[in-house]
């Protein structure tokens, strides 16, 4: 703890303790109060500007070190000053002494919950962010949450201090003169407890209620108002219509479907979406195909003197189309049509908030639905880079239409889809080219993670050019190259075919979404609420569309919550759970990672401690020539309970499972080194990682006492 914080708290502390060792809470009791009142009266006509600096610098004490006896304090604001002026300097003072302790709460105590929670706590900042002041509000009005509790709760929080003085000031207002007022008549107050009668505590209850109910009065007028252009139909041909058949799309109709609604499925290019046809599904083919090529070359690590293989590029792509073809089933329209879901193959158009317009083969027809949920997905992204256009790049979604190998392709991006695509040509037997802006690799993860990567690229003859700005494409005598930028100076990269991997942006436009102002988010997807709705509350967004994740698992994830909402909002709603989120990058060596690396707890100002166990001590990876890479696993300091992990080596997307169960469910590493897991397996080094941390925390004076009571028991 910084000296600053501790001297505070040493303060602190000494004026406590001080207030009870010497007692003087008996000087503030309403029997002290009225046995002093003529004193205290006679004091203040013959010293009214200094009684009234004395007593508002008690008061801010009282109430800035939340001691008992505000409530006194407040009478006595009455009896000696009046109304009017008790009231002014009551709310003032009582005003200021809570924003003292918000302020010391906050100083002393924000940074270690921060850290505790993290990404949790971050969701409450938000939440404080768009409604604290409102419920703030609330909770003034009403005297029965104790004052000094709100004080230190909200320091907490983000919420802003000139934010928390203004809203104490005003909503602790009405119960100021009502205790004030009460004041003017202390001769007459027996008790304290009796001076809220309890229909005056309920009026409170109700003034308190009243910022609430109205801000929910204010969203059904806003609602309402966004509705008023459009006639709503009085009969409906679905209870959900779902634009778009991807990940996300396919599971909101199946969750629809599931629970006996009448749902519409509106595709107008291939069932399965970008992660059957185009992206996960064909790109994992490939690694496969490429992966075995570079298995073949290791042959004389397992004792076979020499192994080769021919192969025709054509026909490993036409596999990759030979897999999605085996997988289509599962997503297909027969599929789904069985599973009560109507398929509808065209163009969609939200034409209002309650009718798409589908435009097929056999004409345009209207629909009429309850709620849509639009699931559009996204496409690569392509960068104005002057002369793009005139070398006829390549993305994510057209490379599978390669039957031609590159004899050098460049790939421009080092993120998760470059680096995957990049390394599986290397080994097919292109010269590949990475030219990637930033200083690593897959910029979002820790520093070791991407050097094992871009060390693997290396070795594996892979150019890597990094901080390296694309400038122009050009052709030179019929030769395709690149301009970048690095370090000031220009360099120039020849290829024959670019890969452009740069992002992926979502599908805002073409079906509807201009002429209903959906809007959009600061990154252009569609703006969504934490249960899936956009600005028209009977319109969803899901998957890639919506973000902040552009995953498969993800998108489905999301789907559940917008269909569900969808469906049965007006009885009770469920917010997206974003807690714990794990993704993997399929490069060799494989990148797995669920919860916080240590980049983001640094960045969110997460305190942690980290575990790390080498995958190379462990036998199985030993046994399979894959002894290399690590777990990494971030957990509170001196806690058992997991932050985040990372998994680089062999097979890391199916290990992260074990800790993303854990991480869902509150399962810490205590638990997992206590389960038995199967020798020799790759799994194993999950349980390594666990004894890792307990090593680090074994309670060293119990040991060497057990050491002692061992030697003694030798004789």
């Amino acid at each position: 703890m910084k000296v600053s914080k501790t001297l505070l708290l040493i303060i602190i502390g000494t004026l406590l303790l001080a207030f009870f060792i010497f007692d003087f809470q008996q000087y503030l009791t309403l029997e002290a109060l009225k046995s002093q009142q003529a004193a205290i009266e006679a004091f203040r006509m013959i010293n009214p500007r200094f009684t009234i600096i004395i007593y508002g610098l008690v008061y801010i004490a009282v109430t800035g070190l939340s001691l008992p006896g505000a409530t006194v304090l407040t009478l006595a604001g009455g009896a000696v000053f009046g109304l009017f002026w008790g009231t002014v300097i009551v709310s003032f003072a009582s005003s200021i002494g809570a924003t003292l302790a918000f302020l010391a709460a906050r100083f002393l105590f924000r940074d270690t919950v921060k850290s505790r929670f993290g990404e949790r706590w971050q969701e409450i900042d938000e939440g404080v962010n768009r409604e604290g002041a409102f419920y703030l509000f609330t909770l003034r009005l009403i005297p029965l949450f104790p004052f000094f509790i709100i004080n230190l709760a909200m320091g907490l929080t983000a919420l802003k201090t000139r934010t928390f003085y203004w809203v104490s000031q005003i909503g602790m207002l009405a119960g100021t003169i009502v205790y004030v007022n009460a004041g003017t008549q202390l001769a007459k107050i027996d008790s304290l407890s009796g001076i809220l009668s309890p229909v005056l505590l309920g009026s409170f209850i109700l003034l308190g209620l009243f910022p609430l109910l109205a801000q929910k009065i204010v969203q059904v007028l806003k609602n309402r108002k966004i509705y008023d252009q459009w006639l709503k139909p009085q009969r409906f041909d679905n209870n959900v219509i779902v634009i778009g058949a991807g990940s996300g799309g396919l599971v909101a109709a199946y969750i629809a479907a599931t629970v006996k609604a009448k749902v519409t499925l509106i595709e107008k290019n291939k069932m399965g979406g970008d992660c059957l046809n185009t992206g996960c599904v064909p790109s994992k083919a490939l690694i496969r195909s490429a992966r075995w090529l570079a298995q073949l070359k290791r042959s004389q690590e397992f004792g076979i003197k020499q192994a080769q293989a021919e192969f025709d590029f054509a026909e490993v792509m036409n596999r990759v189309q030979s897999v999605i073809k085996t997988i289509e089933p599962h997503d297909s329209i027969e599929r789904y049509t069985q599973l009560g879901v109507d398929i509808v193959s065209g163009e969609a158009k939200i034409i209002s908030p309650w009718e798409v317009q589908v435009s097929t083969d056999a004409g345009i027809k209207t629909l009429t639905t309850r709620s849509i949920i639009i699931a559009a997905g996204a496409t690569p992204f392509l960068p104005s880079i002057p002369g793009i256009d005139s070398i006829d790049p390549l993305t994510s979604d057209t490379i599978w239409s390669l039957r031609e190998l590159p004899k050098r392709l460049l790939v421009l991006g080092g993120g998760p889809i470059g680096c995957e695509l990049a390394q599986c040509f290397a080994r097919l037997g292109s010269k590949v080219t990475i030219v990637e802006q930033a200083a690593k690799l897959l910029g979002r993860e820790d520093l070791e993670v991407s050097q094992a990567v871009m060390v693997g690229f290396e070795q594996e003859g892979i150019d890597l050019r990094l901080g390296h700005t694309a400038k122009e494409f050009i052709l030179e005598n019929t030769e395709k190259r690149l301009i970048t930028d690095h370090q000031g100076s220009l360099v120039s990269i020849a290829f024959d075919q670019v890969l452009i991997a740069v992002g992926r942006v979502a599908n805002v436009k073409g079906y509807g979404m201009e002429a209903l102002d959906i809007i959009l988010s600061p990154k252009k997807t569609i703006a969504i609420n934490a249960f899936q709705e956009t600005n028209y509350p009977n319109i969803y967004a899901c998957g890639d569309v919506a973000g902040p994740y552009q995953f498969t698992h993800v998108a489905a994830h999301q789907a559940w919550y917008a269909s569900v909402n969808a469906l049965f909002g007006q009885f009770k709603r469920f917010r997206t759970d974003y807690s714990v989120i794990p993704w993997a990058t399929f490069t060799d060596p494989e990148v797995a990672r669920v919860g916080l690396n240590e980049v983001q707890a640094k960045e969110q100002g997460v305190a942690y401690e980290v575990s790390t166990y080498h995958i190379g001590e462990l036998d199985r990876a030993i046994a399979d020539g894959e002894a290399h890479g690590f777990v990494k696993v971030l957990t509170l300091p001196g806690k058992d309970k997991i932050l985040g992990v990372t998994i680089v080596g062999e097979d890391a997307g199916n290990l992260i499972a074990e800790f993303v169960l854990a991480m869902k469910y509150g399962i810490g590493l205590n638990k997992i080194l206590g389960t038995i897991h199967i020798y020799p397996t790759l799994a194993e080094a999950n349980k390594y990682v666990a004894g890792v941390w307990k090593r680090e925390h074994a309670p060293q004076g119990l040991l060497h006492c057990l050491e002692r009571f061992h030697s003694w028991r030798r004789g």
